[in-house]
C-alpha cells in the first residue's frame, strides 16, 4: 500500500504530465492552422492578381464582338503583325486601311516603334458624306494630316489613356473616361486595348478631325 504522501505526489505528477501534453498538442495544432490560413490567403491574393492582370490586358468594348474570332484578323493574329498590316486583316477597319494606303502611310505606321492608334471603324467613315470622303481620299496632303492625327507616341494602356496626348500630326487629342469607358475628342472607344506588334489600338466610332 502507498502512503498518503506518495499518493499525493503521484497525483501531482500525473496532473503535470497531462497539462504539458495538452499544451504541446495545442501548440502543434495551432501552427499548421495558422500556416494553412496564410497559405490560403496568399493563394487567393495570387489568383486575384492574376485575374486582374488578365482582365486589364484583354480588349474591351461593345464592338470587340465584330472582330474575327480566329485567323490573322483576330486579336491573337493582330498581335503578331505591325499595326497597318494587322488592320488590313480586320474587316472592321477596311475603310481605314484604304485611307492609309492612299496616303502612303503603310510603311510609316508599320516601322514606328511603340505607338497608339485611334482607329475609326467603317461605320465611322460612313458618317462622312460620300462626296466629302471621296474628295479627302483623293487629297493626299489632307488625308495624311487627318490620319496622322489619329496616332500618338507610346503604347498607352487603359490606365494611361485619359488626358491630352500629342499626335503625330502635331495637334493634341483629349481622352476622357476610365476603366473600360473612354471618349477621344467625343468619339467613343468601342473596342479598346487591341494589341499589335508595335502598337496599341483603340477602335473609335467617329473619325477624328484636326483643328488646324
Amino acid at each position: 500500500m502507498f502512503s498518503t504522501r506518495s499518493k499525493t505526489a503521484a497525483v501531482l505528477l500525473c496532473s503535470a504530465a497531462i497539462a504539458v501534453s495538452a499544451s504541446a498538442c495545442s501548440s502543434s495544432s495551432s501552427k499548421p492552422a495558422a500556416a494553412a490560413t496564410s497559405s490560403t490567403s496568399m493563394a487567393a491574393a495570387s489568383t486575384g492578381s492574376a485575374g486582374s492582370a488578365t482582365s486589364a490586358s484583354a480588349p474591351f468594348g461593345s464592338a470587340c464582338s465584330a472582330v474575327p474570332a480566329t485567323g490573322a484578323g483576330s486579336f491573337t493574329g493582330m498581335a503578331t503583325d505591325p499595326v497597318a498590316t494587322a488592320a488590313s486583316h480586320n474587316p472592321v477597319l477596311s475603310t481605314l486601311v484604304t485611307a492609309v494606303q492612299a496616303a502612303g502611310l503603310v510603311d510609316t505606321l508599320n516601322s514606328a516603334q511603340g505607338i497608339t492608334v485611334f482607329a475609326p471603324t467603317n461605320d465611322a467613315f460612313a458618317k462622312i458624306p460620300a462626296d466629302t470622303l471621296k474628295a479627302v481620299l483623293a487629297d493626299k496632303t489632307k488625308l495624311t494630316k487627318i490620319l496622322t492625327y489619329h496616332v500618338v507616341s507610346g503604347k498607352l494602356s487603359p490606365d494611361q489613356l485619359a488626358g491630352s496626348h500629342a499626335t503625330l500630326e502635331g495637334g493634341t487629342v483629349n481622352v476622357t473616361g476610365s476603366g473600360q469607358s473612354f471618349q477621344v475628342n467625343g468619339a467613343n472607344v468601342v473596342c479598346g486595348n487591341v494589341q499589335t506588334a508595335n502598337a496599341t489600338v483603340y477602335i473609335v466610332d467617329s473619325v477624328l478631325m484636326p483643328t488646324s
